[in-house]
Parts: C-alpha cells; structure tokens; sequence
C-alpha cells in the first residue's frame, strides 16, 4: 500500500504539471526480487499480481480518472493460461478514465535461472519467462503508444518493432544495479550504456521516449536512476538529478517526428525489406 500511495502522489505531482501521461518504473509495486534466491512458494506468490486493477493498484487508476492523467506501470503478473499459472513482468497502460487499455509482457529477460559465480545475482529467468503478446502498440489520445521494460531497452529489434508497428511515443520502466560484479572495468559506463541505447532506438526511429527508473538503495543494492525523456532527434530532454523520488516533465512535440524521418528515417521511403531478405537467401546458411 505504501507503493501506490507514493506513486499516486507522484501522478498528482506531474497531473499539476499539465502531465497528461506518465510511466512508473518497472516491477513498481515490490522491491526487485529477482536478486534474492528463493525457495518459499507462497513468498515468491507474493510478489504477483493476479489481476489488474486489483484492490490496491485499483486507488492507482482513480487516481487517474480523477486527474485526468493516464500512466504506464511495470508489475509482476501472475495468470494462468492454457491450464497453467504462467508468470511474466508486466507493464500495464491506463488511460485518463482510469480504464486499462492494454498490457506488454517483457520480451527479453535477463540473467540466469540460478545465482553464478562472479556475477551479479539477477535471477529474472528464475521467476518470468518470456512475454506471449508480442510488441502491441496502443492508441491513447489519437496518439500511438508503445511499451517496453528494462533490458528490451538495449535490443535494438524492440524499438525497431514498436516503430514497424506505428508507435510514436514509447514508454519505458527499468531497474539497473549501479555496479556489476562481471564487469567492473565499465563501472564508469554504467550510465552512458544505459542512456546510449535508447537515444539510438529514438534517433533511428524517430520516436520520443519516456523512460522512469527506480534510484538510490533498495534492500541493500544501489540503483542507477537515469530517468530521462528523449526526442526523435536522440537528444535528452528532460532528465532526473537525484535518486530520491522525483518527476520530469516534457511536452513533446509529435510533429518532429516527421522532420527527423524527412531527413534519414523515412521507413516508407527507405526502406526495403524484400531486399533484405534476398540478400540473406544469396549468403547461405552460417557454417
């Protein structure tokens, strides 16, 4: 409860900002578990949504109808389909009547099943598998949305598909440790890498991102944080200074768009997938 409380008060912070969409950080209603080992069942059931809006997130989404402010929120889901209970980390999108329009399962999990030796303990195979839904894109407002979570980030099929499928604005949560145990030598790139990818996924595709990251220490783990808004043209626009709760804000001009894709992106124009796909037929299979 004290989760929703504070993302509430943060949806209340950007609505009076004349925010009239905002993304909360991935898995943001629990602690990122994926770092433990666990072995407790109903611990591990705990951490999962059955449904959405259930009794708790369903004060998130009056809260929205309310301040007429729509928002994108990362969790854990828990459901059963074709006669099992299947797990994925989720990223919902509601709209400005507090009204769910659609979900993203997250594609590409990262880690291991089981702690290994000199590196970070990340289990996210351990508890999700990969998302069934593909890469949906959503209409809010006459504007085309799309989601993504944490590592889909640094794939670059993730903004490519979400752009084939017509997004314009994609929203983004994640939780990234600040230190890696396996790659200590690139301890100073950690935020560089973290924004690079997704300035590149909006420059190639011409796409404005709004990306929320969890910061500072959760159970005992230090949190990048790095929030940042990003225009078509790869520029930051906006970005977080601290590692304590805080909200940015950025009008984004979706007419920019189109003046990046005039100057190299036009998918329409440019780019030729039959050609593609040829040219890989002529080269054979890798020996």
């Amino acid at each position: 409860m004290e989760a929703v409380d504070r993302l509430i008060h943060l949806l209340e912070q950007a609505a009076a900002r004349g925010a009239e969409l905002a993304v909360f950080p991935e898995m943001a209603l629990t602690t990122f578990f994926p770092r433990w080992n666990l072995n407790d069942d109903a611990e591990i059931a705990g951490y999962y949504e059955s449904q959405f809006p259930g009794p708790q997130t369903q004060l998130l989404c009056d809260a929205a109808r309310k301040l007429k402010t729509g928002f994108a929120l990362g969790y854990s889901e828990s459901v059963e389909e074709g006669g099992r209970v299947r797990r994925f980390n989720t990223m919902a999108l509601v709209g400005q009547d507090g009204e769910l329009i659609g979900r993203y399962r997250k594609m590409h999990i990262p880690g291991s099943e089981s702690p290994e030796e000199g590196t970070t303990v990340h289990l996210e195979r351990r508890y999700f598998e990969p998302g069934n839904l593909g890469f949906p894109v959503f209409a809010y407002r006459g504007v085309r949305v799309g989601l993504a979570l944490c590592n889909d980030r640094r794939w670059p099929e993730t903004w490519r598909m979400l752009c084939l499928n017509g997004a314009q604005v994609v929203l983004v949560g994640y939780n990234t440790p600040v230190l890696l145990d396996e790659a200590p030598a690139l301890a100073h790139l950690r935020m560089f890498h973290n924004h690079l990818p997704m300035q590149a996924g909006a420059y190639q595709n011409t796409v404005w991102i709004a990306a929320s990251a969890k910061a500072g220490l959760e159970e005992g783990q230090a949190l990048l944080g790095g929030s940042c808004i990003i225009a078509p043209s790869g520029e930051i626009a906006s970005l977080a200074s601290s590692v304590g709760d805080e909200v940015i804000t950025h009008r984004a001009d979706l007419d920019l768009i189109a003046t990046c894709q005039r100057v190299n992106f036009d998918f329409a124009r440019y780019r030729r997938p039959s050609e593609y796909a040829l040219i890989s037929e002529r080269a054979g299979p890798l020996e």
